[in-house]
């Protein structure tokens, strides 16, 4: 009987463990490059980086682009100023 109940623990535990492993797995599967890949840490640290780089340059085309149409704005409306007078 005793042997019985330590098999039913063992058994136990390793259900548990495995079904432990498995959750813990999933976590690690966030950093995964779409194709089941799991990226290593230097690999993770290299996506960011061209990912924010990627990000600046967006954000700093949208600035240029925002500036630009502002100038011709407050040239449009210059002129509808000046001619008006």
């Amino acid at each position: 009987m005793a042997m019985r109940s330590v098999q039913s623990q063992v058994v136990l535990t390793r259900a548990l463990l495995t079904r432990s492993m498995e959750s813990s797995r999933g976590a690690t599967r966030y950093f995964s490059d779409g194709k089941g890949k799991v990226l290593s840490e230097e690999e993770r640290a290299a996506e960011n980086v061209y990912i924010k780089k990627m990000e600046r340059e967006r954000l700093e085309k949208l600035k240029q682009k925002a500036a630009k149409e502002s100038a011709e704005n407050e040239k449009v409306i210059a002129d509808k100023t000046d001619g008006t007078h």
